[in-house]
C-alpha cells in the first residue's frame, strides 16, 4: 500500500471524486461486488493490440515502499510484480495461485507462524526463480532495523521475528514476534532480491526502472510522458491478451478530447467531464464506488474546535445526505453516505456506526454551541458568511498566491455550481438545489469575538471545492462563519494539513482491505515526541483516545477474523464519538473507455487481472 500521506495527497486531485448522521447499522454482507469492467471470458478477448491508458503522471519511483510512490507506482507494480494476495470486489484478500500454492497460519501459540508454498513455476524476468531469498531480503529492508533503507513505513514487517526457507527454496516460513491479523498484506508487491538486498539497491535501484519483474507484463520503456508495458515472455500463467499497455500522461481536463480523437482508449475522468464523454457513441463510462472516501477533518488541537461540543455541533449542522446526493447522483451512482471510518460501504463487513455522533439537528447544534459558551450574535453580524481565498501551487499560507485576485466574499445562499456541470441531461439546478438555508447571526464568545473557522480546501479539485462551499453554507445556519482558503498542489498537505494550519479541511483517504493496521496511524492518539513536538503520524485532526488505540491494536493482533472485525467496529464507534473526522461519502470511480474494451474499467477495491484485459473479438 502506498504511504498514507502520499496516497491521500494523490487522491485529492487524482480520482473523480457513499444515510444521514443518524444512519442505521447495516453489514452490507449481501451487497454485490462494486465493479464495472465489462467482464468477458478470455475466449471472447482478441489476442494482441495496444491499450493506451491515460494516467496522471509518470511515477517518480517504481518502489511502492518509498514515500514518493503514487497511484501510478501501484498500478505498474500490480501488472509487473508478484501479488501474493489480490483483493476482490468486496475488499477481501484472495490467494493468487500464479504465485502461491498455499499460505496458512500453521501455528498460533506461543508464536504465530505462517507457511507459504510458492508456485515452483514462478520466475523473475532475468530467469531466476522466485524463492525464499526474495522474502528474506524484503523483510530485512522493511522491518525498520536498518535506517539506511529509505522505506516510508514498516507496517507489519516490524512484527516479524524471522523469515527463513522451509523444506526447499519454494517454501517460506515467517515467524512473528507479535501476532498480525492482516498477515496477507505482507510481501505484496514482492520485489526481487536484487532490489531489496542492500540500501543502495533499495533506495535507487527501482526508482526509474525495475531490474526484474514477475508478472504478465514487464516494463519496456520509460519516457517523460509514457511508461510502456509489454507482454512478459517468461510469464508462466495465462498469456496476456494485449501485446502492450501504454500508460500515457494526459491532464484530466484534456481526456474527453483525447478519447474523442482516438489518442487514448481508457481514462479515469472527473464528473465534470461526463457531458462531453457522453456525446461520443464509441465511448462508455464505467461507474463504481471507488476505493477511497472523502471526509471533513476538524483540527481539535487548538482554537474553538479543541472543544468537543463545538466539533459535535459542526457535525450535527452538516447535511451529509444532501452532500452525498450532490456528488453521487450526477455520477450515476446510488446515493449513500458513508457511516464508517475503517470499512467502506462496498466492502464485506460494512456497518454504519454514525449514530455515535447523533442525527443532524440544527437545534441540537445550537444548544451545543451555547453550552460551549458561544452565544447567538446580534442581528446583522453575519453579513460575511465566508471569505474565499485562492492560493496558487507553492504559495505561502496566509494570503492569496501570486497573481490571484483579491479575496472574494460569498454572501449568496446558492452554493457553487461546479458539480452541476456533471449532471446528466443538464439537470444542473435540480441536483444542486435542495432546502433553503437561512443564515443565522454569527455566534460570539463573551468578549464578542465571532466564531470563525479557517476552512482549507484543495483548490485543484472542483468537486471538493464545491462540497466545501456547501458545508460552509450549512454552517451559517447555526451561526458559524468560515474563511475558505483554496490551496493547490503539494502545498495543501505539506503547508496546511501536516502542519495543522487549518480548523476545517476537506480531503480524501484511500480505503483499505486491511483497515485494522492501515487505519492505525490515521486515528492513533497523538503522543509527544522526544523533541517536545507532537507526533501525530497521519492523524491530522490531532484528536484520539487510548481506547481507540487499544481496540485497533487488539484487532490487529487477533487471528480470528470475526473477532477482529468486531473490535474494529467498536473502534470505529469510538472514532465517531470523538467528532474529529466526519466521513461524507465513498468517492465515485468513473472510467471512460472504448466500448470494444473488456475486463477493464472501474475496479473499485478489486485488483485488476491484467492478463485478461483486451479488446472484444469481432
Amino acid at each position: 500500500m502506498p504511504h498514507p500521506v502520499k496516497a491521500a495527497a494523490a487522491l485529492v486531485g487524482a480520482f473523480a471524486l457513499l444515510p444521514a448522521l443518524g444512519g442505521c447499522g447495516s453489514s452490507g454482507d449481501d451487497a454485490p461486488a462494486a465493479i464495472d469492467i465489462a467482464a468477458a471470458p478470455r475466449a471472447l478477448v482478441r489476442d494482441g493490440g495496444t491499450l493506451r491508458w491515460a494516467v496522471d503522471d509518470v511515477p517518480a519511483t517504481f518502489n511502492t515502499f518509498q514515500a514518493d510512490a503514487d497511484t501510478q507506482t501501484a498500478q505498474i507494480a500490480a501488472a509487473t510484480l508478484p501479488s501474493l494476495f489480490t483483493i476482490d470486489g468486496r475488499g477481501r484478500p484472495q490467494r493468487d495461485p500464479d504465485y502461491l500454492l498455499s499460505a496458512h497460519v500453521v501455528q498460533r501459540s506461543p508464536q504465530q507462524i505462517v507457511d507459504y508454498k510458492l508456485n515452483p513455476k514462478a520466475e523473475w524476468s532475468d530467469g531466476r526463480p522466485v524463492t525464499a531469498a526474495d522474502f528474506i531480503a524484503q523483510w530485512k529492508a522493511l522491518n525498520g532495523g536498518e535506517s539506511t533503507y529509505w522505506a516510508a513505513h514498516n507496517d507489519g514487517y516490524n512484527r516479524i521475528a524471522k523469515v527463513e526457507q522451509g523444506a526447499d527454496e519454494h517454501e517460506v516460513r515467517v515467524t512473528f514476534a507479535t501476532p498480525l491479523s492482516t498477515w496477507q498484506s505482507l510481501f505484496t508487491p514482492l520485489y526481487p532480491q536484487s532490489v531489496t538486498e542492500s540500501p543502495d539497491a533499495f533506495n535507487d535501484g527501482a526508482r526509474g526502472k525495475l531490474p526484474a519483474t514477475a508478472g504478465p507484463f514487464t516494463v519496456e520503456r520509460v519516457t517523460g510522458s509514457t511508461v510502456t508495458l509489454v507482454r512478459n515472455p517468461r510469464w508462466w500463467g495465462e498469456r496476456a491478451k494485449l501485446d502492450r499497455i501504454e500508460l500515457t500522461v494526459v491532464p484530466r481536463d484534456q481526456r474527453a478530447d483525447a478519447l474523442a480523437d482516438g489518442s487514448i482508449d481508457v481514462a479515469g475522468i472527473d464528473p465534470s467531464a461526463l457531458p462531453g464523454v457522453a456525446r461520443d457513441r464509441g465511448v462508455v463510462v464505467r461507474r463504481a464506488p471507488g476505493a477511497a472516501y472523502t471526509q471533513l477533518t476538524m483540527n481539535g488541537s487548538t482554537g474553538p474546535l479543541a472543544d468537543e461540543r463545538v466539533r459535535r455541533a459542526v457535525a450535527r449542522a452538516i447535511d451529509r445526505q444532501a452532500i452525498a446526493t450532490a456528488v453521487l447522483r450526477p455520477a450515476g451512482l446510488p446515493v449513500r453516505t458513508l457511516g464508517n471510518h475503517l470499512v467502506m460501504a462496498s466492502q464485506y463487513g460494512y456497518q454504519d456506526n454514525s449514530s455515535a455522533i447523533g442525527s443532524m439537528s440544527l437545534q441540537s447544534a445550537q444548544m451545543l454551541l451555547a453550552d460551549a459558551g458561544w452565544q447567538a450574535g446580534r442581528s446583522g453580524q453575519n453579513e460575511i458568511p465566508g471569505q474565499d481565498r485562492t492560493q496558487e501551487q507553492g504559495a505561502k499560507a496566509g494570503g492569496p498566491g501570486p497573481g490571484s485576485a483579491a479575496p472574494a466574499v460569498h454572501t449568496s445562499a446558492q452554493p457553487s455550481a461546479q458539480l452541476s456541470a456533471s449532471a446528466p441531461g443538464g439537470q444542473a439546478e435540480a441536483e444542486m438545489s435542495g432546502p433553503v438555508i437561512e443564515p443565522a447571526a454569527v455566534r460570539t464568545d463573551k468578549a464578542g469575538h465571532p466564531l470563525t473557522l479557517r476552512f482549507v480546501l484543495p483548490g485543484d479539485d472542483p468537486t471538493l471545492v464545491s462540497v466545501g462551499e456547501r458545508i460552509a453554507h450549512m454552517l451559517t445556519a447555526v451561526g458559524i462563519r468560515t474563511e475558505i482558503t483554496r490551496v493547490s498542489g503539494d502545498s495543501f498537505f505539506r503547508d496546511h494539513i501536516a502542519n495543522g494550519d487549518f480548523d476545517l479541511a476537506l480531503y480524501s483517504w484511500p480505503g483499505s482491505a486491511y483497515p485494522a493496521t492501515d487505519a492505525r496511524p490515521v486515528y492513533a492518539k497523538p503522543v509527544p515526541a522526544p523533541d517536545g513536538s507532537l507526533n501525530v503520524e497521519e492523524n491530522y485532526a490531532r484528536v484520539g483516545s487510548d481506547r481507540v488505540d487499544q481496540l485497533l491494536d487488539q484487532a490487529s493482533t487477533t487471528l480470528d477474523p470475526s473477532t477482529a472485525r468486531g473490535l474494529a467496529e467498536r473502534a470505529d464507534t469510538r472514532i465517531w464519538a470523538t467528532a474529529a473526522s466526519i466521513p461524507l461519502y465513498q468517492r465515485p470511480e468513473l472510467v471512460a473507455e472504448r466500448w470494444t474494451i473488456v475486463n477493464a474499467g472501474a475496479f473499485g477495491f478489486a485488483t485488476p487481472r491484467y492478463q485478461d484485459i483486451g479488446f472484444r473479438r469481432p
